[in-house]
């Protein structure tokens, strides 16, 4: 078996996924020709052009003009179902997505568009794709106290299916995690787990609040970790789980390359290092890919790589059940490679 049919034939499950960040061009296309105001190309290679991604502040220019076509239901439903089939085409079978619920609100989307959207996507999603979606809900740091505040506020007020987590996104620098203590102490007390990015683009201080001041479960990226020794033996004694993102982290310019990233030293620590996207189509990335990428530049093993798509498994929020059966799969998958 080939190390791509490899990869292909593996249960998959995706931990941190932004629902904007995932439109792909066909998603965009459907959306752009649904509102031609907004100004994004409704021609599919014009398209692809500007989705050819260049620099970061590209990728927030793209970003940026996909939010601004999300204006109720039918655009978020768009979304999630175009997010469903791509991770069907590379045998994902679960994804807890990230949704910013403020940015949403703040452009004027009324809140029971963006729930039912959420709801009628993920029925969809399954009933179609055979793909699961549980959502976490995540404050954009950038916006201070009053999007930690509202975030909260809708997530527990309106609490829709399979909303799983809350978590912290945005830009690192100059904004302190431990601001934001109030709202994740009562996200975790209502049942909801803890999941902020840090360490992205900020030192080992950053991952040391977000365990300390929010309670991280799993930390989004964490790749300065490598820097702290007694960081890392915390994270292996925990198991405290990395969403570490490797082609989104090249993308930003925090690595110069694969095979700078310090992934080899967080698996060679013993972490619980799971593989994922961020913002794929954005950032030209897919699941499948950060596998071939990490497995041909380290020289992976297939029980190396088994071992990360379960990694995904067990610090995913799936009931026990379905963990069991997942890393099930995934074991025959690689006994048979």
């Amino acid at each position: 078996m080939s190390l791509l049919g490899f990869v292909r034939a593996l249960p998959k499950v995706e931990l941190h996924v932004h629902l904007v960040g995932s439109a792909s061009v066909d998603t965009v296309l459907a959306l752009a020709r649904r509102h031609p105001e907004a100004g994004v190309p409704t021609d599919r290679d014009e398209l692809s052009r500007f989705y050819e991604f260049r620099d970061f502040d590209h990728f927030l220019k793209v970003y940026w003009a996909v939010q601004s076509m999300l204006r109720d239901r039918h655009d978020i439903h768009t979304l999630v179902v175009g997010l469903a089939a791509e991770l069907a085409r590379q045998n994902v079978r679960h994804a807890e997505v990230t949704v910013t619920p403020y940015n949403h609100l703040l452009d004027g989307m009324a809140g029971d568009e963006l729930l039912t959207g959420l709801a009628d996507g993920r029925a969809q999603a399954e009933a179609e794709h055979g793909v699961t979606f549980a959502w976490c809900f995540d404050i954009p740091g950038e916006k201070g106290i009053r999007a930690g505040r509202e975030t909260l506020a809708f997530a527990l007020t309106e609490r829709p299916e399979d909303l799983i987590s809350f978590g912290l996104g945005g830009p690192e620098a100059g904004i302190g995690r431990a601001q934001f203590e109030p709202f994740f102490t009562a996200a975790r007390e209502a049942g909801l787990r803890s999941v902020p990015h840090a360490g992205e683009t900020t030192g080992p201080a950053t991952i040391w609040s977000a365990i300390r001041d929010l309670g991280a479960e799993r930390v989004g990226h964490g790749t300065s970790c490598t820097e702290d020794p007694a960081l890392l033996d915390y994270l292996a004694e925990q198991r405290i789980a990395l969403e570490v993102c490797p082609t989104s982290n090249i993308r930003t310019r925090q690595v110069e390359s694969i095979g700078a990233h310090p992934i080899r030293r967080m698996l060679d620590h013993g972490l619980l290092v799971t593989l994922n996207t961020d913002d794929p189509p954005m950032f030209g990335a897919t699941l499948e890919g950060e596998y071939l990428a990490v497995a041909d530049t380290f020289g992976l093993s297939p029980a190396d790589i088994g071992r990360l798509a379960g990694n995904a498994v067990t610090a995913s929020f799936l009931p026990a059940e379905r963990k069991t059966g997942l890393l099930g799969e995934i074991d025959a998958v690689t006994a048979a490679a």
